[in-house]
């Protein structure tokens, strides 16, 4: 829930989460680091900026991290921007530019980004101690805040590697006038970028959120039969937003591909799953949704769904657990957090072979790392056909998962972060 505060900055209400809650998962030792590492920054006040309040992965990881950094004793606030339709056009452009796409922007577009960005400035009043800006939304805030004491630190969540240089241009001086940068991993930094404090931290999932928790399978059941799901043949699932570097329709190729041969490989009832929340911070979703719709045609066997089919966080953890194939196809990536998400449940995942994907995925172990659709079919056949294989890759990925990607750890990256620029 979004608060409308008169003139100032727009604030996403959060529940309060306890950190001793996940002792049982992690162990007590992480969390009495985190203590030890918060306890210098108690009543620091620090703000997350991003675009949205849900519908994308930052929104996902702030609805954790922001409550547990305040248990932690930080004065922690969560702001959203307030922007038109125009404004989400034009940062589209920017997201997918940055990502290495082909494209122009003119100057009446990057006049309607500042616009935008300089009105929720100003609406920037209150000081803090620490601002982290998230993605390219919100990056040019900074030259244009009045904040006399903040550190600021820009949060980049997608592959920089190989940008379009025209925005690129446009976009690189905002990033070098932040205190610190944070990147994936090293290879999203541009060659020849230069950043005066430069951090890598991979993303996490919150074993605790209601996507994640333990769910009984009458419960899965009782989901995918209202879903029109057939428990009895079998299931392939993409959880992700209808965005062309996520692949969907790559998707369907395999899927077909394998239906296509299924009673030479015994394989009958081929049934996939494609889930997507809609942001509203990228109107480019939509289009992609009416292609998908298109390439589906009249497969009954294919179900496409959407926040707006009351998809929430309970559905998802339901078509993680019941799908046998798990597919993230992407052709870039930031990270994708549903690769996390499905290992967590004991799924092996079929990913794509690009960015955040290859931190997750150690290819034949916890599941496959592919680069095209031919891959994508023979791995997904080969999980169909050995279910005793996919269960043992499923158990490593869980373990990969809670060692190296729940919020606990990142968490851990970012107050170490803090405690250095303060």
């Amino acid at each position: 829930m979004v608060q409308k505060r008169n003139n100032n900055l727009p604030l996403v209400y959060v529940p309060v989460k306890a950190l001793d809650d996940y002792i049982p998962i992690v162990g007590e030792e992480k969390i009495q680091q985190l203590r030890q590492l918060a306890a210098p920054l108690k009543g620091k006040k620090l703000l997350h900026l991003n675009a949205t309040a849900y519908g994308g992965g930052v929104a996902e990881l702030l609805k954790t991290q922001v409550p547990l950094l305040r248990d932690l004793g930080l004065d922690v606030e969560w702001g959203v921007l307030e922007a038109t339709q125009e404004f989400y056009e034009v940062t589209k452009i920017f997201h997918n530019a940055l990502q290495g796409k082909k494209q122009e922007i003119s100057d009446e577009q990057i006049q309607t980004y500042l616009d935008v960005v300089k009105n929720n400035a100003q609406k920037l009043e209150e000081e803090y101690d620490i601002i982290l800006v998230h993605d390219p939304q919100p990056l040019s805030i900074i030259d244009f805040a009045v904040q006399s004491k903040a550190k600021w630190i820009w949060r980049c969540h997608i592959d920089t590697s190989e940008p379009n240089l025209g925005v690129w241009n446009f976009l690189y001086p905002y990033m070098t006038n932040y205190d610190a940068v944070i990147f994936t991993m090293d290879e999203f930094v541009k060659e020849d970028a230069q950043f005066s404090n430069l951090n890598f931290i991979p993303p996490s999932i919150d074993p605790l959120s209601p996507k994640n928790t333990p769910i009984h399978q009458e419960v899965v059941n009782k989901y995918m039969y209202n879903y029109d799901i057939d428990i009895t043949r079998p299931l392939m699932a993409q959880i992700s937003r209808f965005d062309p570097w996520k692949d969907p329709l790559g998707v369907i190729d395999v899927y077909r591909n394998i239906k296509k041969d299924q009673v030479q490989k015994g394989i009958k009832g081929l049934q996939l799953a494609m889930l997507a929340s809609m942001a509203n911070d990228d109107p480019e979703g939509w289009s992609v949704y009416d292609r998908v719709l298109r390439k589906a045609g009249e497969d009954y066997d294919i179900n496409v769904l959407t926040n707006f089919h009351n998809i929430g966080d309970i559905e998802v953890k339901c078509f993680q657990s019941a799908a046998d194939v798990v597919l993230q196809k992407s052709l870039k990536e930031g990270f994708g957090l549903t690769v996390s998400e499905a290992l967590w449940k004991g799924k092996p995942v079929i990913g794509g072979n690009v960015g955040g994907i290859k931190l997750q995925i150690e290819d034949g172990e916890n599941g496959f790392l592919v680069s095209n659709i031919q891959e994508a079919t023979e791995k997904s056949l080969y999980l169909l056909e050995n279910p005793d294989n996919a269960k043992r890759m499923g158990d490593v990925g869980k373990e990969t998962v809670r060692e190296n990607f729940l919020s606990i750890r990142e968490i851990k990256d970012h107050l170490k972060l803090f405690n250095k620029l303060i």
